[in-house]
């Protein structure tokens, strides 16, 4: 991960008196929100002294780790059921790529898992997690092009539960949090997999493409009113100068980020840690 977060703090008020406004858009513009940098303007300003670089950034620092304190523990699974992750996200985020990465660190912890390709509506998207299954020799429930995702996500269910498999992740359709019909569609997902489980989906979990910026914080404000999130996937994360969005999406709205993407290898999908995450930040 290359963030540079603190770094380009450093960089832009080392040796020069405190610029509100300028220290004010270099916060929003790391998208950790206009809240936190609020919040952080303020502490400062309420300090007596003079304002050194190396107080901006512990304040800042300070803040940030305030809000991740709470730990990432790993998925468990169910005794005698499924655990069904429903993955959801906009179009492009990486989402059938991170539902495959996922089966394998999960494979990885020695659990069983099957996959359901419900994004029906892209032939490309099945094919693509078919050869993902082949590979990492998982069974892939899959349905006919612009078959209904619901039905396919409630036959995977019921194959899951046949063959005591512990984890049934769920690769939705990228669909834009602005359109009404298919965020109300991926209700309809959820509502027919809970004739199974009422507590399913068990983890929701949406992918977003950390070089979007604040524009992802909108992106989980829409998905979560429509189907309750538990986390984030952030993609991404290997080359990006982002990276401050985890921060606004746990602060603004209270959605843990749970994994990190940093490549596109099986092995490339790790659990988000907290300590990891700031000391990147440097």
């Amino acid at each position: 991960m290359a963030f540079g977060f603190f770094k380009n703090l450093v960089d832009r008020f080392t040796g020069k008196p405190a610029d509100w406004d300028k220290l004010e858009e270099t916060l929003i513009r790391s998208d950790i929100g206009v809240p936190m940098t609020l919040q952080i303007i303020k502490e400062l300003q309420q300090r007596q002294e003079k304002i050194t670089v190396k107080e901006i950034v512990n304040v800042t620092k300070a803040h940030i780790e305030q809000i991740f304190s709470v730990a990432n523990p790993k998925l468990r699974p169910l005794p005698n059921r499924p655990k069904v992750i429903l993955m959801v996200g906009v179009n492009g985020t990486g989402k059938t790529t991170s539902t495959a990465k996922l089966a394998h660190l999960l494979q990885c912890d020695q659990h069983t898992v099957m996959l359901a390709a419900a994004d029906t509506f892209r032939a490309a998207a099945i094919e693509q997690l078919k050869i993902w299954g082949e590979r990492l020799q998982v069974d892939v429930v899959t349905s006919e092009y612009n078959g209904d995702p619901a039905a396919l996500c409630y036959d995977a269910y019921s194959t899951a539960h046949k063959l005591n498999i512990e984890f049934l992740i769920c690769d939705t359709a990228g669909r834009l949090h602005t359109k009404h019909n298919l965020m109300q569609e991926l209700g309809k997902v959820v509502r027919t997999i809970q004739k199974h489980d009422k507590e399913a989906p068990h983890e929701c979990l949406l992918v977003v493409d950390a070089t979007t910026g604040s524009n992802a914080l909108a992106q989980a404000r829409e998905f979560k009113q429509a189907v309750g999130l538990t986390g984030l996937i952030v993609t991404k994360l290997d080359g990006s100068g982002k990276g401050g969005i985890v921060v606004a999406i746990q602060n603004e709205l209270g959605i843990p980020t749970r994994f990190i993407g940093t490549g596109e290898q099986s092995g490339d999908l790790q659990y988000f840690d907290k300590d990891e995450f700031v000391n990147k930040l440097l």
